[in-house]
């Protein structure tokens, strides 16, 4: 009798230490993320600046209670399940952070090791957004208003001549050629013609976005309309369906996987020619604010831009992957961002 208990307590101080083992696993990315954010907190406080930057002191303050919030979430991320969940998945990316900002602050405005103004310190970038911020918005809306309007007008034609192509063999006569001999072409190669031709930059940039979105939209609509089964439409004509419907209720909803991969590329493709145009000739923007930053040697400005641009591709991109996943629920997480 005594054997049987002191194995049961042998078994039950095992189970123990390995239900311990497992909890320190589980949060050892955690801690080992919050312990990175606070070294960089100490890096930005452990020595003078070699340049005067404003923003340091603010900069380790904001580091430490990322620290402290990455461990607290970490711990009683049980408790607070989705939120929690996801924070524990992305521990390992928060801890490759805190190393890198670590490294690059002690790289640039501790011991200089790299060259100014190339590499700027990262509460140089901090005082961008905080002191530049009413003109980085100017230049944010303008790019958003320049680029969205060219890309829905790209966008709403490439949808509609894909789907006459697709669906006419007689609009495909005319259009086919046409579309393989403008298409190909980079919107940027129309830049001379385009600005000679519009009245102002501003729809000459907006014809160029219009241009590079338009041309995947339209081969991949074109594409997904004439692969639909014959079948679908066989089946309709048979319960008395007429031509529009056949396009609307048929064609189209058999299309949309490939209407939505054109309209991710030509997202892409809008980004690229939006900088492009800014640059050259409109007045304000992401792009002319990064030629403008170029131009004064402010590259802590340009790096601040570069990183508003990257969030605002990344979040458009999501937004249309959010959307396709609503309007296409039964490919849902077949195509992932």
């Amino acid at each position: 009798m005594s054997t049987f208990s002191l194995s049961e307590v042998a078994t039950g101080e095992s189970s123990r230490s390995s239900g311990l083992a497992d909890k320190l696993r589980e949060v050892a990315p955690g801690i080992a993320a919050a312990l990175a954010w606070a070294a960089f907190g100490a890096a930005c406080l452990v020595r003078a600046d070699v340049g005067d930057w404003s923003r340091t002191m603010d900069l380790a303050i904001a580091a430490f209670v990322i620290a402290g919030l990455v461990l607290i979430v970490s711990v009683a991320a049980a408790q607070l399940g989705r939120a929690g969940s996801a924070l524990r998945q992305r521990s390992p990316w928060l801890l490759v952070l805190g190393v890198f900002l670590t490294l690059w602050e002690l790289a640039t405005a501790k011991y200089a090791w790299l060259p100014l103004p190339f590499f700027p310190p990262p509460q140089a970038i901090i005082e961008v957004y905080t002191d530049d911020l009413p003109k980085l918005l100017d230049s944010v809306i303008a790019s958003i208003k320049l680029q969205l309007g060219g890309y829905l007008i790209g966008a709403a034609t490439g949808f509609i001549t894909g789907v006459s192509i697709g669906w006419s063999t007689r609009i495909g006569y005319w259009v086919h050629p046409v579309l393989r001999f403008i298409g190909p072409l980079p919107a940027t190669a129309w830049l001379p013609i385009a600005f000679f031709a519009f009245p102002t930059s501003w729809s000459a940039s907006t014809f160029l976005i219009a241009l590079a979105t338009g041309f995947p939209v339209t081969v991949l609509t074109w594409s997904g309309v004439a692969s639909v089964p014959s079948a679908y439409y066989d089946v309709a004509r048979t319960l008395g369906a007429r031509p529009w419907f056949l396009v609307l209720k048929v064609a189209i909803p058999a299309a949309l996987p490939h209407v939505f991969v054109g309209l991710f590329m030509g997202l892409g493709a809008s980004f690229a020619v939006l900088v492009v145009a800014e640059m050259i000739g409109v007045k304000a923007g992401l792009g002319w604010y990064l030629q403008w930053a170029q131009g004064w040697a402010a590259y802590s400005n340009m790096y601040a831009a570069l990183l508003v641009m990257s969030l605002l591709c990344s979040g458009a991109i999501t937004l249309l992957f959010k959307t396709r996943d609503r309007v296409l629920v039964w490919q849902n997480g077949v195509v992932k961002w």
